[in-house]
């Protein structure tokens, strides 16, 4: 009789990346979406934008060179650098596909300046109910960045309680610090 010993096989945890494409958001967009399609092609992660309504831009970042994929992101947003809606965004984002599992036990990178149209109150009831349902949330923010910076944007406020880690994103060495935390986190949540 042979015995065989199956060993537990780790994986990575999953990485969704929703970053804001809004008006405010436009001079960050383009750096951030080299970011998303680079986390798709090499991890496998999940992008999506947002302005006034969600949209998923996994497909359109893993094909192709960057000019391609940019060319069909521009035609899949059509909302870009319009309003901000951040709660509906994430609303959908876990009506749509937190519950099928894209979400749960996932590394949830959000990109906002949390400037918010919408009720703020919706934006941290959606956080809460993404803080129950993600393993770690990150929230980057490259206006924080400013000495006078206070999260006092709706949006911002009401989800910073539901942020495990916060960090700005506002130049190269911020990103390393982005992807350092998305390391990072896959281990435990942070205080």
């Amino acid at each position: 009789v042979r015995r065989s010993h199956r060993q537990h096989a780790q994986r990575p945890r999953r990485v969704v990346l929703i970053a804001d494409v809004s008006g405010s958001m436009e001079p960050y967009a383009r750096v951030y979406l080299h970011l998303m399609r680079g986390a798709v092609r090499a991890l496998g992660s999940e992008a999506f934008v947002f302005a006034t309504r969600l949209t998923r831009l996994t497909r359109q970042l893993a094909s192709g060179g960057p000019d391609y994929a940019y060319a069909k992101v521009a035609e899949s947003t059509p909302d870009w650098a319009g309003g901000t809606r951040i709660g509906e965004a994430l609303t959908t984002f876990l009506d749509e596909h937190g519950r099928r599992g894209i979400a749960r036990g996932a590394i949830i990178v959000i990109v906002s300046d949390g400037w918010e149209i919408g009720d703020p109150q919706e934006v941290g009831e959606a956080m809460s109910r993404l803080g129950r349902l993600a393993h770690h949330v990150i929230w980057v923010n490259p206006r924080s960045a400013a000495a006078e910076f206070q999260p006092l944007a709706g949006g911002m406020a009401a989800a910073l309680p539901h942020v495990d880690t916060f960090l700005s994103g506002h130049s190269v060495r911020a990103l390393e610090d982005l992807l350092a935390a998305i390391a990072g986190a896959g281990d435990r949540r942070r205080a």
